[in-house]
């Protein structure tokens, strides 16, 4: 039987450093090369010297006291940190047994990160893939899951019909034995991972800037993994709040609002398993044309920015590292920031999920459906996005009225899936949350022992 290519533990995705230092060095040499298998060693939220990969946004930009940083999850291995709960997924379920080299299949339901993330680390683990995803994602998403050598099975609608790719993604694993799908919406690995990796790498990166604590964590939710983050963060800092952003036009979590946008990645119609509602204390609308043009005024608004107090340098850093959903998170953060009076030693942390490598298409349709995208309309948009970013359709969810909202809303979209309400009353108390983190601890030791008798 093909053996597995093992890759890092939960604990070496945290701190690459504990790494082999000869496994460390040729995993950083690897880099260039995508499809080297030792790429598997760079999942992680740190650069070559061990520093979070992150950047601290100017207030020119921000309007806010507060301080943001933004976790950059562009330099994740297949450019996106989809590609870390997707590895974490597969491994738990090969050292599990569950999934057997040779004989499974893997299928990646998604609206396009998660799904690029399950087919690069197929590739390089040497599993087959399907992804399934809606059929009007950006065209850079499809190719670069193709890039990879996963197969496409589509689904009508947008990344709001998400719910399909679910549906999809049951039906073959119930038509065939040897399926076995990575259901990012589900599975606690994404939990696990986002709660550990990022988390615990969102807590350094404030090392050093302002009072070193973080007041607040923002992230939209579309599977809800990298809320998980949030956890890590309040164990840390109880004063933590944590807050979900949906799209204006989605405000399922808020309303039980439907409807279609343009986040791609997010606002996926559905309470996700895995989201912990527990520690959710906000829910935050963001207005998808706001995000859209966000980026259009950060990829090509120097002479505007410039402005406003944002040198050259800083223009050309910021304009490759965010998609549509990081400029959504950080809208949601100043929001955010606005409404908690958060003060100059504050400071705030959100994520960019990957890069602009693959919205040139999104950007194109914003020009056809712009008249206009001069330098006078670019500067309209820089004030209207972030300047007067207000603090509207911010819900606080604190309370039980809430949580029992919500937990009503996870119910209904899953006991059709098969789960118990046993065990969705079990997500209602920290315990359950609290052991299926502590898992990582056995998953760690079960790694490292398969690599070192893989070794031998």
């Amino acid at each position: 039987m093909r053996k597995i290519p093992y890759g890092p533990t939960y604990a070496e995705m945290l701190n690459p450093h504990t790494i082999d230092p000869t496994v460390r060095r040729r995993a950083l040499d690897a880099s260039d090369d995508e499809f080297n298998p030792l790429n598997l060693f760079n999942i992680t939220w740190k650069n070559a010297d061990n520093a979070v990969n992150k950047i601290v946004l100017p207030s020119a930009l921000t309007g806010v006291d507060a301080t943001i940083v933004v976790l950059l999850g562009k330099d994740f291995p297949s450019g996106s940190h989809k590609v870390g709960p997707a590895y974490a997924t597969l491994i738990e379920g090969c050292v599990d047994g569950d999934i057997v080299p040779g004989k499974h299949t893997i299928l990646g339901p998604s609206t396009g990160n998660f799904g690029i993330g399950v087919s690069y680390i197929c590739n390089l683990m040497k599993y087959d893939a399907i992804v399934i995803m809606p059929d009007t994602m950006s065209k850079e998403r499809y190719d670069r899951i193709k890039h990879y050598g996963a197969e496409l099975e589509l689904t009508p609608g947008t990344e709001s019909d998400v719910i399909l790719t679910l549906e999809k993604t049951h039906d073959m694993v119930k038509k065939n034995k040897h399926h076995r799908a990575l259901a990012q919406f589900e599975l606690m690995p994404n939990y696990r991972f986002h709660r550990h990796v990022t988390g615990h790498s969102a807590i350094e990166a404030v090392r050093g800037i302002g009072n070193e604590r973080i007041a607040l964590f923002a992230s939209a939710p579309g599977s809800a993994g990298t809320l998980a983050a949030g956890d890590a963060i309040k164990e840390a800092f109880p004063e933590a709040r944590v807050a979900a952003l949906e799209p204006y036009e989605c405000s399922t979590l808020t309303d039980g609002g439907r409807g279609q946008h343009r986040i791609e990645g997010i606002g996926d119609k559905m309470c996700t398993l895995i989201h912990n509602v527990l520690t959710t204390d906000f829910l935050v609308l963001v207005e998808d044309e706001a995000s859209v043009r966000g980026l259009k005024v950060l990829r090509d608004g120097q002479s505007v920015l410039a402005k406003h107090g944002i040198d050259e340098a800083m223009f050309h850093r910021m304009r490759d590292l965010f998609g549509v959903s990081g400029i959504c998170n950080i809208l949601g953060a100043i929001k955010m920031a606005k409404h908690l009076k958060l003060g100059p030693d504050d400071n705030v942390v959100t994520v960019a999920t990957d890069g602009f490598d693959r919205y040139d298409s999104v950007l194109d349709d914003l020009n056809k459906r712009s008249l206009e995208t001069s330098d006078y309309v670019l500067e309209r948009w820089f004030k209207d996005v972030f300047m007067q970013a207000d603090t509207r359709h911010i819900t606080d969810v604190r309370h039980p009225e809430a949580k029992a909202r919500l937990f009503k809303q996870k119910e209904d979209d899953w006991l059709k899936f098969g789960y118990s309400q046993a065990y969705l009353d079990q997500m209602k108390t920290m315990q359950f949350w609290h052991e299926e983190y502590a898992k990582i601890h056995t998953y760690n030791e079960t790694i490292m022992q398969q690599r070192k008798d893989d070794s031998q």
